[in-house]
């Protein structure tokens, strides 16, 4: 799954209408370029893929000011909606060992109903735990990892990732199941988004 569609489609989509520069300022916001691969050139080139597959409709407004092309406005299209939170939903119960898809989901999570959330991350759990143990089935030796050396650590490093991947999910399942957060549906969320000028050039 690609982490800079649902970036995109997600901060499309809680401005209504956003240009370029509202989204890459958004991201930048969040750090996204830090993990992510949502650099300024994917952003852009994302916006315009998304509108040709009809996933965005693009709204061209005023002609710059610098003499360039004219402006254009994103909005989601039904087809995008639809697209945005299947993203959603599959990067919340998704283990991977990648951390940009889980961490684009937490950024739009509160989109969701409380109880999908809650039903989704345990449903992460749940897979969490069947990937270890597949791990710890099929790659490691009866003797442990330390029987394949400092390869080994690779097996090692990996059962540590997701242990405490289930562990801080168990906490955040916990979080929201006592209240934390605004979700879909009880009131207006926390957007986290840069005042309507901030970005643009």
């Amino acid at each position: 799954m690609s982490a800079i569609r649902l970036l995109v489609l997600g901060a499309v989509r809680q401005h209504g209408r956003a240009h370029g520069y509202q989204v890459r300022g958004d991201l930048e916001y969040w750090g996204a370029h830090e993990w992510s691969n949502a650099k300024p050139g994917s952003i852009y080139h994302a916006l315009k893929q998304m509108a040709k597959q009809g996933l965005l409709h693009a709204h061209e407004i005023a002609p710059s000011t610098a003499g360039g092309p004219p402006r254009v406005e994103y909005e989601l299209t039904g087809k995008g909606t639809e697209e945005y939170f299947a993203l959603l939903r599959e990067a919340l119960v998704t283990y991977d060992q990648r951390g940009d898809v889980k961490t684009a989901a937490l950024g739009f999570m509160v989109d969701l109903p409380r109880a999908e959330t809650v039903a989704l991350l345990k449903e992460r759990m749940r897979r969490i735990e069947e990937w270890r143990s597949s791990v710890t089935e099929h790659y490691i030796p009866e003797g442990g990892p330390g029987q394949l050396g400092h390869i080994g650590e690779i097996m090692n490093m990996w059962i540590h990732t997701a242990d405490s991947e289930a562990e801080w999910t168990r906490g955040l399942v916990a979080r929201i199941e006592q209240g934390a957060y605004t979700f879909a549906g009880e009131g207006e969320p926390f957007a986290g988004l840069l005042a309507e000028d901030a970005g643009s050039q």
